[in-house]
């Protein structure tokens, strides 16, 4: 299964290029293994600055390894909390990108997948702390040991989003077995 979900990450990726400049603030609200927040760190260069968080110490130490290893720590800081507290870290309406995972780490405890309603408190801070034409990329895995209640949870709440204020587009891969993830884009169209 590896190349169809590299074939999403690479989907997801390519939107978040387009959002994001040199010098951005961008915030990875679940490190995982670090992929997202390495590929962040590429783009914001030098004089930007990438906030990733986990929960987990193994996707926290994971992450700094990673980055240690493209000599790309200068740029980010890796915390250990959750993504509900992110507005610790930005100020609203600094930041050009935030990625989140919904699901669990691949490789870690399945009991620690993210669950709907703190996944939706994340999101309503990541909305508050985007600048205008900010991205918020939000891939959600579901099915297998994690069901389908988060998903379908924060579907809801992204349907009911404020069109006037938020372009949301979310990319089915419909011909897919075992419930492929579900890419979602949402930029902020206006403070």
């Amino acid at each position: 299964g590896r190349r169809m979900r590299y074939g999403i990450v690479e989907y997801a990726h390519h939107f978040i290029k387009e959002h994001v400049q040199e010098g951005d603030i961008c915030i990875d609200a679940t490190a995982g293994n670090g992929n997202d927040t390495g590929f962040l760190c590429e783009l914001v260069g030098e004089s930007g600055h990438v906030i990733a968080m986990d929960i987990q110490s193994m996707a926290v130490e994971n992450t700094k390894a990673l980055l240690k290893a493209k000599k790309l720590e200068e740029r980010a800081e890796v915390v250990l909390a959750s993504h509900v507290t992110m507005e610790q870290y930005a100020k609203e309406g600094s930041v050009a990108c935030v990625v989140f995972n919904l699901g669990y780490l691949p490789g870690g405890d399945h009991n620690l997948a993210t669950k709907g309603n703190t996944s939706i408190e994340a999101m309503e801070a990541a909305l508050r702390l985007l600048k205008k034409n900010g991205l918020l990329s939000v891939t959600i895995y579901s099915g297998g040991d994690s069901g389908f209640e988060e998903r379908d949870r924060v579907l809801e709440w992204m349907k009911n989003l404020d069109s006037k204020k938020y372009l949301v587009r979310a990319t089915q891969y419909i011909n897919r077995e075992n419930n492929p993830p579900l890419p979602v884009e949402i930029i902020k169209l206006k403070e």
